[in-house]
């Protein structure tokens, strides 16, 4: 996967553009005072609509697959007129034979290398965002949701006028540490070396 940086600021018609429900709470975003235009102008409350632009961006470029991903903040609003700022791990990935089952493989190598065990993945029907089929929550053992993956709504890549499936993953960075055990074991090497005869 290559990193991407973008921007945390971005317009309110993205919303539209990943089909988010009128009434949901991730609407309610933080509005910058003086944007630089339209398209800058509230703080993100989800990172799906940045990874989306930068494969939409490379998929007119013509290149046939990307793998992606972005290590960034989203702006939740608090009563005091300031943010929680959540990190969040974002991957995105479409073309060269990637489907469901070779993303979730990615997922679940990343989580091993991380050492969480005893993950489970829900499907997930309620995410307009993701197709109803191919979406799933990721959770650890005593229901912590970590996140959720699948490739994007057929309608959403329309939006970003994208012509092949779209995979991505939007993971809560912190819980994800919460739950790794990054402590490196080993056996020592015995005192007397084994002998054959």
């Amino acid at each position: 996967y290559d990193e991407i940086i973008t921007y945390s600021f971005m317009s309110p018609t993205y919303y539209d553009k990943i089909r988010m429900p009128k009434d949901s709470s991730l609407r309610n975003s933080l509005k910058i005072l003086n944007p630089l235009g339209e398209d800058t102008s509230i703080m993100r409350t989800t990172i799906l609509p940045s990874m989306l632009e930068i494969i939409a961006r490379n998929n007119s470029y013509r290149n046939k697959s990307a793998r992606l991903y972005e290590l960034g903040k989203i702006y939740l609003p608090r009563e005091d007129g300031l943010a929680d700022e959540p990190k969040y791990l974002s991957l995105g990935a479409y073309g060269d034979g990637v489907d469901f089952f070779s993303y979730k493989g990615g997922i679940e190598t990343l989580l091993h290398e991380l050492r969480i065990t005893d993950v489970k993945y829900v499907a997930c029907t309620d995410n307009d965002s993701y197709h109803p089929g191919r979406c799933a929550k990721i959770s650890t053992a005593d229901g912590k949701v970590l996140g959720v993956f699948g490739e994007i709504h057929p309608e959403v890549q329309k939006n970003y006028a994208i012509d092949a499936p779209v995979y991505v993953a939007e993971i809560d960075f912190e819980n994800l540490f919460a739950e790794s055990d990054l402590d490196k074991h080993f056996t020592p090497l015995p005192k007397f070396p084994a002998t054959t005869r």
